[in-house]
């Protein structure tokens, strides 16, 4: 039988996609072995159960769980998310004695922030001398910037050289898109052919119909507009509740935006809301369960997805577009680059340049003046989007494949 070790500072119960891939790893009858972190993702508080000593080896559904200490993000503040980037990939290199003996055919580092946390990847693969992927989600050190203020130009010049050392350690890398490969054929020093272009899929369920009715008698019968997910600056989710209290100012009476999902950046958010007078039309609903949001989604008569105004994250397209397009539903997107390409081509709602208020506020109003019919055909096309670029099983078999194998598409 084939073994991976997967290497991601964030696993179960953190809300991560890795969770998924590795179980969709363990149903195709390949061992998997994760070296992960101690859950305190996003608010910096140890999850119910969890502390620094333990527990620190469990199985969940099938998957051999390694956790390795690390300092919690407690209050992120700039030095408290520091602290956690750099102790976890440190503190990581005392499990892996841990893991002797056990013979894996390739590691992969599902690499969200920061980039450091393939530094154990690199580490065990170099010395066991077995091929390592890298799964870049977030490139840095561009995202790293959208969460620290970082100007000084040393410090970006030693961040730059740690992020490309990273990536140029790895045998394989995987991007999201074509832009980003390309950036990583550069930062990486890698031929073409030893990048994938694999972008994440989304998990099943949420292409599962879902019943509202709870919500619609909870929330009124309103023009939802609903975010889903982490809000932290890289989401630039004050460019969106401008937006909203444009469009409320242009006479868009109706609209309700629910903001689903907590983060570093919710306390500021909800202060700008406060100062805007805002809180009788915009709603912060907390965090849900991952299986609950197809209910919030099904509720909305638009989707909005946001990324701060940076060329870089443009090269990426954010995860919870491929649930967004899963749930048959139109998306307002606040973005440049790859993602807004996306819904361009799939004709599955508005796109607007990143960080601009007025655009998407405009592309609100443009919404809620769409017929319920055209309304039913961007969802339907934004459905149809999804099925040929994100379904689960596909992505999944290109990716294993890859991880073991080199194999590409």
């Amino acid at each position: 039988m084939r073994r991976i070790l997967v290497v991601s500072q964030h696993y179960w119960p953190e809300n991560f996609r890795v969770t998924d891939l590795c179980e969709g790893l363990v149903a195709q009858g390949i061992e998997v072995d994760v070296l992960c972190g101690l859950p305190n993702y996003p608010l910096g508080n140890w999850f119910s159960g969890y502390s620094y000593t333990k527990p620190r080896r469990e199985n969940h559904n099938g998957v051999e769980l390694f956790r390795a200490g690390e300092i919690p993000r407690k209050g992120n503040t700039g030095l408290t998310i520091f602290l956690n980037y750099v102790s976890w990939p440190v503190f990581s290199l005392f499990s892996l004695p841990r893991l002797h003996g056990r013979k894996y055919d390739a590691v992969l580092c599902y690499n969200t922030s920061p980039v450091l946390m393939s530094f154990p990847a690199i580490v065990y693969a170099k010395l066991h001398r077995i091929p390592l992927t890298n799964y870049v989600l977030d490139i840095w050190p561009e995202n790293l910037y959208s969460v620290l203020n970082i100007q000084n130009k040393f410090l970006r010049s030693v961040a730059q050289a740690v992020s490309n050392w990273h990536y140029r350690r790895a045998d394989r890398l995987i991007a999201m898109s074509d832009s980003l490969a390309d950036r990583l054929s550069v930062v990486g020093k890698k031929n073409r052919h030893h990048i994938a272009i694999i972008p994440q899929y989304c998990e099943d369920f949420y292409a599962k119909p879902a019943d509202a009715s709870a919500l619609r008698s909870e929330l009124g019968e309103r023009f939802h507009l609903v975010f889903t997910g982490n809000f932290s600056p890289a989401q630039s989710l004050e460019t969106v509740i401008e937006a909203a209290c444009i469009a409320k100012q242009n006479g868009l009476a109706a609209l309700h935006l629910l903001l689903v999902g907590d983060g570093m950046s919710r306390a500021a958010l909800q202060q700008l809301v406060k100062e805007k007078h805002a809180e009788d039309f915009i709603t912060f609903y907390g965090s849900v369960p991952p299986k609950h949001i197809p209910e919030f989604c099904a509720l909305a008569d638009g989707l909005i997805c946001s990324l701060a105004n940076s060329p870089d994250l443009g090269m990426t397209v954010p995860a919870k577009m491929a649930s967004y397009m899963a749930s048959g539903k139109p998306i307002l997107a606040s973005i440049s680059g790859e993602g807004a390409i996306a819904v361009q081509q799939a004709d599955c709602g508005f796109a607007t340049p990143a960080g601009d208020a007025n655009a998407l506020a405009q592309a609100m109003q443009k919404l809620y003046e769409c017929t319920p019919d055209r309304r039913r055909q961007l969802g339907e096309n934004a459905f149809a989007w999804y099925s040929s670029h994100y379904k689960r099983d596909t992505l999944l078999d290109q990716l294993r494949d890859f991880v073991l194998e080199g194999k590409m598409v």
